[in-house]
């Protein structure tokens, strides 16, 4: 019997590179088997992004370029996932002629049978409704041999509707799976050899808040924390408002969190903020960072910011500068402000020319830049406790992984490091990354 390859494009973040992840578990038992080479495949999935409009030209960029493939092998099934097949529904087959499958965020669950279906009827199939159940978010992605970390949804769904934000409309009301789910899945990760987990969900903070259980998202790092097999634990995404002084607390108490928090900030102006729905102010802000570094000294803070929102003056820009200058992330996100339809941000006026947009980003990634180097260089003769991840890709040499922090590390080392954690003196800090030597533990 010939083998039947899978090809799998992910766009977007974390969540929908686990997204693909239980694609792929799904069709494997099928009898698929994953290729990188598309010209190989049986069936290719484009898992897609919705957040900004570069992410949908690239999709569907994407897409045209695959579908000649169909046009050589009609046999080739094609599909079309995640947050923008999620947005537009059955349009995309108008758009793009001979799409086999459509579906969306809440249907991942169903892709064996809506595989089943293309290959009976040969006709194209739309699935892009809600689900009142977890069933895509429990589904169990064995980790890849030699994989030493994971990614865990811990929920779906976002309530905040801030007002350039897509994501309530394509994920759906926020839901938040059962803490013993998540902690058997975590334990079966251990026993795989999985070190290190990051629990996934487009608001962290707000994990267990409607279940009325009084399960909350303390409560369950802290029973992550007591998983034998796992050292260390990281999540994303964090909502300011939700950040609590419980959870700001266990950056201090929690051995295995890692020293690291991603807290998108978006602008520093609080007339801009308001407009975009926030629920927070600058000066809030502020102060959780410094209630941070209270508790945790070392932790890095990375954020992403929005440039050019409607009714961004110079002013507004400036006090998203000043705010940057006072905090001094390790790293930031920053995009120009995309109009995503159907958001309330679309119908706001005081709209910022594209060019003012585009400086405004240059000068804020150059300043972001600068402050990425420093706190880099800062760490240069200090001993960084580093997870090994693999072999470096610029030498064969050189071992690559992490620090508690998210600094990335490259050093002289063994493949048999791989899955340990190891002492490491920093002797350069680069903007992107740092080098050192191991040293004896």
């Amino acid at each position: 019997m010939r083998k039947k390859y899978l090809h799998i494009t992910t766009f977007g973040c974390q969540m929908n590179v686990h997204d693909s992840e239980q694609m792929a578990v799904l069709l494997a038992e099928q009898g698929y088997e994953q290729t990188e080479d598309s010209t190989k495949a049986d069936c290719i999935l484009i898992n897609t992004c919705s957040i900004r409009e570069k992410a949908e030209q690239k999709a569907f960029s994407e897409l045209g370029r695959l579908m000649k493939l169909k046009e050589k092998n009609p046999d080739l099934i094609v599909g079309f996932a995640g947050c923008l097949a999620q947005h537009l529904g059955a349009r995309v087959h108008s758009r793009v002629r001979n799409v086999d499958l459509v579906f969306g965020t809440h249907n991942i669950h169903r892709l064996p049978e809506m595989m089943e279906a293309v290959q009976k009827e040969r006709k194209p199939v739309t699935e892009v409704g809600f689900s009142s159940s977890l069933h895509s978010l429990g589904i169990f992605a064995p980790p890849r041999d030699g994989a030493i970390s994971a990614f865990v949804s811990i929920m779906q769904g976002c309530d905040n509707y801030c007002a350039y934000c897509v994501v309530p409309y394509l994920r759906g009301p926020e839901k938040s799976r059962e803490p013993e789910d998540i902690v058997g899945e975590i334990e079966k990760l251990a026993g795989c050899g999985i070190r290190e987990v990051t629990l996934l969900g487009q608001n962290v903070n707000s994990y267990g808040k409607k279940s009325g259980r009084g399960d909350d998202f303390v409560s369950l790092l802290k029973k992550i924390n007591e998983i034998e097999g796992i050292e260390r634990i990281r999540f994303t995404t964090s909502h300011p408002k939700d950040l609590s002084n419980e959870l700001i607390g266990c950056f201090g108490s929690l051995r295995k969190l890692c020293r690291h928090i991603h807290l998108p900030v978006q602008s520093g102006s609080n007339r801009i903020l308001k407009r975009m729905n926030r629920g927070y102010t600058a000066e809030e802000y502020l102060e959780k960072t410094a209630r941070l570094r209270r508790v945790c000294p070392e932790i890095s803070i990375t954020s992403d910011v929005i440039v050019g929102f409607p009714g961004e003056t110079r002013k507004d820009y400036q006090e998203t500068i000043d705010m940057m200058e006072k905090i001094r992330f390790d790293s930031v996100f920053s995009f120009k402000y995309s109009e995503r339809k159907g958001t309330a941000a679309g119908a706001l006026s005081g709209k910022v020319p594209e060019a003012e947009k585009r400086q405004r980003l240059k000068e804020l990634q150059a300043l972001q830049d600068r402050h990425t180097q420093e706190k880099n260089t800062s760490l240069e003769g200090s001993v960084q406790e580093v997870l090994v991840e693999g072999p470096s890709r610029n030498s064969r040499q050189d071992m690559t992984g992490r620090t508690s922090c998210w600094k990335i590390v490259n050093f002289e080392g063994r493949p048999e490091l791989i899955g340990r954690t190891v002492p490491v003196r920093i002797s350069r800090g680069y903007l992107h990354s740092l080098r050192g030597k191991q040293i004896s533990s």
